[in-house]
């Protein structure tokens, strides 16, 4: 049995306790929170206890941490509890900086003690039968990659002046699916963007309404949409063109209901938020997670995916600054 500890009790943080509770060989034994309160009302419902991050991870009976606290403090987190001998998986991004996130990858090295980054997506299934449909050589070579990536309705302006920028809170989850696609980092990125969404997402800083192109070494190209408003629903669609067909991973809907009459032909709406769309990824990245631990076996998603995403989210940042194309 996996004892588990973990570092943040907000709202990713809950539904990693979720998961971490349905899984046979896990067992959430600690939660920290900076907020007291947050912590004790997680580890109440989960059978838990509350107590500080430093002693958790100081605690030798922990095996292993899940970092789900605010992105400005996961590469001091990962850097201590891998010192601890802890296994590790911290939610994306590693920083909100590139060259912290580097000095935590050599810092980490050091130590011998693989991170898993929660980059959960590529544990969804209808996105990993599309991965697999790849391997199997069944449209040939990849050639055009899109990827569509909407929430229904923006954060709170108080979250995106914390969050690091649409780059690296939100489509860094698109950077790392592009990379798990394609197999390969792009050698050219260009992006535009424009906070049409949110004025007070403008005033901020920040956009909420963006287009990637990633370019790579063979030719290959991948479009990146990202927006902050989808009136309909949370959209989240791959569609990839290959030499020999196409493959398509589509929305999960609110139902399969489908109604045809003299009128039209109606469905349902895509789910509403992420907490619906991705449950069962959550789970299964926590599975693997926990399969690769008690195996000694790699972890399937590394902190070098981290990194690499998060220099695709600050080269996207820099073309858009500059107007022109950044090379990786």
């Amino acid at each position: 049995m996996l004892k588990v500890g973990l570092l943040g009790a907000g709202r990713i943080g809950a539904v990693h306790a979720k998961a971490i509770s349905r899984h046979p060989q896990s067992q959430l034994v600690a939660v920290s929170d900076y907020y007291d309160d947050a912590a004790r009302k997680l580890a109440l419902e989960f059978g838990a206890e509350a107590r500080s991050t430093d002693a958790i991870i100081a605690d030798t009976s922990v095996d292993a941490v899940l970092i789900a606290t605010s992105t400005d403090t996961h590469s001091d987190l990962i850097e201590a509890a891998t010192a601890a001998g802890k296994a590790v998986l911290c939610e994306k991004p590693v920083d909100l900086s590139l060259e912290r996130a580097k000095a935590c990858q050599a810092k980490v090295a050091e130590t011998g003690k693989p991170v898993m980054i929660g980059f959960n997506r590529r544990f969804d299934p209808n996105f990993n039968a599309l991965k697999q449909a790849v391997l199997a050589g069944e449209i040939g070579k990849p050639e055009l990659l899109s990827i569509t990536s909407f929430d229904p309705a923006p954060p709170p302006v108080s979250y995106v002046k914390v969050s690091g920028g649409l780059f690296r809170d939100m489509m860094i989850h698109d950077f790392d699916m592009a990379n798990f696609i394609m197999d390969d980092l792009p050698v050219s990125i260009s992006a535009i963007g424009s906070s049409i969404v949110d004025p007070e997402i403008g005033a901020a800083g920040d956009i909420d309404t963006a287009a990637v192109t990633l370019t790579y070494a063979d030719g290959r190209i991948a479009v990146i949409k990202n927006s902050r408003r989808a009136a309909y629903g949370y959209d989240q669609r791959v569609e990839l063109l290959g030499s020999e067909g196409l493959l398509q991973a589509q929305n999960m809907l609110e139902n399969t209901v489908v109604k045809s009459t003299v009128d039209g032909v109606t469905g349902a709406k895509p789910t509403y938020f992420f907490l619906e769309r991705y449950m069962p990824a959550y789970e299964a990245e926590w599975s693997a997670f926990v399969d690769a631990v008690t195996t000694n076996a790699p972890f399937p998603v590394t902190l070098d995916d981290g990194v690499s995403a998060l220099a695709m989210a600050e080269a996207a940042a820099r073309s858009l600054e500059t107007g022109q194309p950044t090379k990786l």
